[in-house]
Parts: structure tokens; sequence; C-alpha cells
């Protein structure tokens, strides 16, 4: 089943041509249903990357949804052009008396400043406290696993002593849970970042749960307010090349960084990439959506608190 997203949207091209089943909205009017209502707040430099690998997760399921995405008040973005923004983004203040089923906010570049340093901080605080009465689940991916796990119970992030770079094994800490339907026993999720949390500092607080976590990794997948919240560390939703195209960025800005771990074939990068983290990105999705996006979401969408 299709996702119904904005007329012109740039990602409906690239995924038609992967024959991802994707319609506008002029077409979608026509359909006598309700479409789950997501909106995402794209906090990512690569705007149309994002919006393109977050489409292509969100489209694997039988569910029609009407995509929103929302921006910050007052902040540019340098890598995506000003007409995109315009014509496809939102404003948390347009958006805040709206209700949604579902709502993603993904990760920043911003690990190495305190939170409290963050230019929009304030306005994010305002938005981890909307989405809870007005989101049905929400999923918080990277830096916004960390930033609302700070804001809401104080877990601070700790600096890394070199990036945490490449696709790490996992494994899963309750196998019954509806997240993980479809999983195997183990899997493999990419990870691009400085900081992690610590575990003990979430397993000490009641409210949260463990799902999922690494030897090598740490902390996975979080869960509080049975499943009204995630906070998902990793990047299940990254396409093939984005460590790649990141470890080679940074060697051209003369930077110092290590290869990405257990991401290219015998870890040679000129014998290509094997990707092993798709089928689970998937799921991980297509299991949100399901389980706690459209079976806890009321028909009524304002019936949502």
């Amino acid at each position: 089943m299709p996702l119904n997203l904005p007329n012109k949207l740039p990602a409906i091209d690239e995924l038609k041509k992967e024959n991802i089943f994707v319609i506008d909205q002029s077409r979608a009017d026509t359909q006598d249903i309700r479409p789950l209502r997501i909106a995402v707040l794209n906090l990512m430099p690569l705007k149309i990357m994002t919006e393109t690998d977050l489409i292509r997760l969100l489209s694997n399921t039988p569910l029609q949804i009407e995509l929103s995405f929302m921006r910050i008040c007052n902040h540019k973005s340098k890598n995506t052009p000003s007409a995109h923004m315009e014509t496809f983004y939102s404003t948390f203040e347009q958006m805040k008396g709206n209700k949604y089923d579902g709502l993603i906010i993904t990760g920043a570049p911003l690990e190495k400043l305190d939170f409290e340093e963050v230019g929009y901080w304030d306005e994010m605080e305002r938005i981890f406290d909307w989405s809870q009465t007005h989101v049905t689940s929400t999923l918080h991916i990277c830096w916004a696993a960390q930033a609302a796990l700070y804001h809401r119970y104080g877990i601070e992030k700790y600096l890394l002593d070199r990036k945490l770079f490449g696709v790490y094994r996992h494994h899963i800490n309750d196998p019954l849970h509806p997240i993980f339907r479809g999983f195997d026993d183990h899997f493999c999720v990419p990870h691009s970042r400085h900081t992690s949390l610590h575990r003990e500092d979430i397993a000490q607080i009641p409210a949260l749960t463990i799902l999922s976590e690494s030897d090598e990794a740490g902390v996975h997948i979080v869960m509080d307010r049975g499943g009204r919240n995630f906070y998902v560390t990793g990047h299940s939703e990254y396409r093939s090349c984005t460590l790649h195209d990141e470890y080679l960025r940074d060697i051209q800005k003369g930077k110092s960084i290590a290869m990405p771990q257990h991401y290219y074939v015998d870890d040679d990068p000129n014998k290509g990439i094997n990707v092993t983290w798709r089928s689970h990105g998937t799921l991980l999705f297509a299991n949100w959506l399901n389980y706690f996006v459209y079976q806890a979401s009321p028909y009524n969408i304002n019936e949502i608190d």
C-alpha cells in the first residue's frame, strides 16, 4: 500500500524508480479511508536524503500514510535549498495545533554540544512535551533519543574516546516484544556518533525498558509509556552507501577518522559494502507503524491524548 506524499516531493521520482508504491496528495484525496498521519521533525543536514531514506521504509507496509515534515522555527538549513524547505516543511508553531498518529524525530550533528548549548533547545523541549499529548507514538533516532531521554529523565550523554562508526551486531532482551516481530535473534544496525549512553543510568529508571543492545555499540532501543516513546540510538534507516560517503567526506576534509567497522567486505573498501541491516530496518519501522501507531491510534485522531 502507498504513502501519501506532498505533490512534487523529490523523493517520489527516486522511489518510483525502485518500484516503491507512493501516491501524491491529489490521488489520495479520492480514496475514502483515513490514512495514518505521521510527522517527521527532520534535523539532519541532508534533508532530502533523509526524507527518501525514511519514506523508503515507511512505504513497505499495507498502511496508507500521510506524511508531514516539520522544521525548527528561525533555523535555516545550510545544505537544503530554501525553496524545498518552504514548499514541503512547516514550523512547529504551524503544526502544534494538530494531532498525529506517529512522529519521527531524526538525529542531528550536535552531539559534542551540551544540550542547553543547542540554539533551538527550548523549542526541542516544547516539542518533546507536545508529543506526549498530541502523538500516539514517537520514534526518536540517535541524537533525538539522547536529547529526549535527557529532557524527560535527566540521563546524560558521554563523549566517546573515538567515534562509534560502523555496523554492529545487536541482541534482543525481550524476544516476544512486538517491535521485534519477525526479527532474528541477532541483527545488525549502523551507528555513527561521538557520544553514548550508560546502561546503568537507564536501568535505574523504572519507567524505561532496554529492549535491545550491542556488546560493541551499547544500548540500542529503549521504550517507555508502553510504546508511546521509542528511543533508538542507531540508524536502521541508512541506505547502503551512507557510512561510505561519510567516511570519504571526512577523509577529504582531512579529519582523523577510522574506517567504518564491520561494513566493507573483508574490511576492504575496494571490495564493496556488505549490507547486513536492510531487512531488520524494514521490520523495525513496519512493526512500529503496525503495533504502536496503527493499532494504538483512535480512528478519531482528535481523541489522541
